[in-house]
């Protein structure tokens, strides 16, 4: 008989850092082709239906009616920021007091520790990036030149669009790309009218219905995904017993269970990763219980780096060596730079008079959606890239609540509608900078022993700049499509709300410039694959998760076929 010794038994084909949007796509695309997994979660397990706790209830069943307490709102003043941080999600995120770091610059840090990690919690907007986006670095020079193009990407959003079910409507706009689409959903009749308005006024600025990941007609995959069609309920923070829209809790992560290549450990929080000097190759994870706090040793021929963004860096730093005294891969000094995020900063609200015969009813998890307009083609305005934007138009309804009594009761029982509302928020591109980093600090450390990281990450000229053309552009063409009242908003909110950081392990084609080449693989390490959003060399103006998706599927196809190969 052969009898495991204990590392053998702690050894796998492939170890996935991470449970999220990208660790779920590894080790789905890992367990399918018949490699064992470990899967390493820093977080408490939560399965798909059986730890929804508030996914079913009504407002009145819940201690303060869906509302923080005041209490919870100060011991979080960072977390308390964000819209889905309220009683009935607040079980997903991270505490303030519990997981500290240091704001040498503020940033509000967003965090969602558990099995899924933040695909519980995200917008599920879903926007392939076009050949543009890939191009802005090389052709204004700040950041290095992507090492992919659209063309390669290309076939890898079909293929993560087609089974997490992207709903989306064919535009046929270079700036946008189509791709694999559920049925759309509708604009309502303001975003229609606006629709119109734009198309008539501008020849560049196309108004459409967002793309996004809810099953609008499930197709067999995801049946046999036991996913169903999305209720509209608009309550996805909490988890959706349908799985009506994409996670790596309802859909990647069963499927990857259901192979029986997938261990997956929670309650594990990763302390850095092992590098053998005479293999010259990364062999295996540290690991510290979350609990006893023991470290533990996990050990497999390749190793995909999934944590989200700033904890992908945060462990790359940690994995230090004689080799790599300054962390993983790290030669070129740059790890843990040129760190990124989404410029969410402006927004505008504004009503119309008109279309007082239609209203809304129902909810609709989803908006309409404009693409970037600004510096596609050439550079035409006094900051660099641009941004897209979200616009959305509903009518609600109004009581009069200055009365007591039956009048008070009257009223409630018989509101008025209002007029329409619209609305619009940026999401503009920011600058990869060498300034903007994170960094491990030298002496302070959190209850697991990790190093508190360092923020020094911020806003810049350029920023501002866009959200002042922003707001000069979006007031405009509201003003010539009709609407009233229109206000205006530049919130000044720290970087990091958007939660969309990205970079500190950039692509490219040169390891003096970057961390990782074409195949998300470390320069210096090859058996070590990052993708999630510490990979992106630019951040372009589209929701990021797809991008992550199809990048972690391509990685991992060329990473089995290395392994086939001896290579890794």
């Amino acid at each position: 008989m052969n009898i495991l010794t204990n590392a053998e038994k702690r050894t796998y084909g492939a170890i996935v850092i991470g449970s999220g949007m990208a660790g779920g796509w590894a080790a789905k695309e890992f367990c399918d082709k018949g490699i064992k997994t470990l899967v390493l979660e820093r977080g408490r397990k939560v399965t798909h239906n059986e730890d929804y706790p508030t996914t079913l209830l009504s407002p009145w069943e819940m201690e303060h009616r869906g509302q923080l307490t005041k209490q919870e709102i100060d011991e979080n003043p960072i977390i308390s920021k964000c819209y889905a941080f309220r009683e009935d999600a607040k079980h997903f995120f991270v505490k303030d007091a519990e997981h500290p770091y240091i704001q040498d610059k503020p940033f509000d840090w967003i965090r969602g520790y558990q099995t899924g990690g933040k695909s519980l919690l995200w917008a599920r907007q879903t926007q392939r990036w076009s050949q543009l986006d890939f191009d802005g670095p090389a052709r204004d020079g700040f950041a290095v030149p992507w090492p992919i193009t659209y063309k390669e990407i290309d076939p890898w959003y079909s293929y993560v669009e087609h089974f997490a079910g992207i709903s989306g409507n064919k535009d046929g706009l270079d700036s946008l790309p189509d791709g694999d689409f559920l049925p759309p959903m509708e604009l309502t009749c303001v975003e229609k009218h606006f629709q119109k308005e734009m198309k008539r006024l501008y020849a560049d600025r196309h108004v459409i219905i967002g793309r996004c990941a809810h099953l609008t007609e499930p197709r067999d995959i995801h049946i046999q995904q036991g996913r169903g069609t999305c209720l509209g309920r608009n309550l996805c923070q909490r988890g959706c017993p349908y799985g009506g829209y994409f996670s790596a809790n309802s859909s990647t992560l069963p499927w990857a269970a259901k192979t029986g290549n997938m261990t997956l450990r929670t309650d594990s929080v990763v302390h850095s990763i092992i590098y053998d000097e005479k293999k010259q190759k990364a062999v295996g994870v540290r690991v510290v219980d979350a609990h006893t706090k023991e470290m533990v040793e996990y050990y497999a021929k390749v190793i995909f780096v999934t944590a989200a963004a700033i904890n992908t860096n945060l462990i790359l730093l940690n994995s230090k060596s004689s080799r790599f005294p300054n962390g993983l891969g790290n030669d070129s000094g740059l790890l843990g730079t040129h760190v990124a995020f989404h410029n969410y900063r402006a927004s505008l609200s504004a009503e119309y008079e008109g279309y007082l015969d239609y209203k809304t009813s129902g909810g609709r998890p989803n908006s309409g959606y404009i693409p970037r307009f600004r510096n596609l083609y050439k550079q035409e305005t006094n900051f660099l890239r641009g941004y897209a934007a979200g616009m959305s138009g509903g009518r609600g309804t109004h009581a009069d609540q200055s009365s007591v009594g039956e009048s008070l009761k009257n009223s409630l029982l018989n509101p008025k509608w209002s007029n329409w509302y619209a609305g619009s928020h940026m999401m503009g591109e920011t600058i990869p900078k060498e300034s903007n980093k994170v960094a491990l600090d030298a002496t302070k450390k959190d209850a697991w022993g990790m190093p508190l990281l360092h923020m020094d990450v911020s806003y810049d000229n350029n920023d501002d700049l866009m959200v002042k053309d922003f707001i000069d552009q979006f007031t405009e063409m509201y003003e010539k499509a009709g609407f009233k009242n229109i206000k205006t908003r530049d919130s000044h909110a720290p970087a990091g709300l958007d939660i969309h950081e990205m970079g500190g392990v950039r692509m490219g084609s040169d390891p003096k410039t970057s961390l990782l080449n074409k195949w998300n693989q470390m320069h210096h390490v090859k058996n070590v694959f990052v993708t999630d959003g510490a990979c992106m060399t630019s951040t372009s103006t589209q929701n990021p998760s797809l991008t992550y998706m199809a990048f972690t599927a391509r990685a991992v196809d060329f990473a089995v076929k290395e392994m086939k190969k001896g290579n890794l």
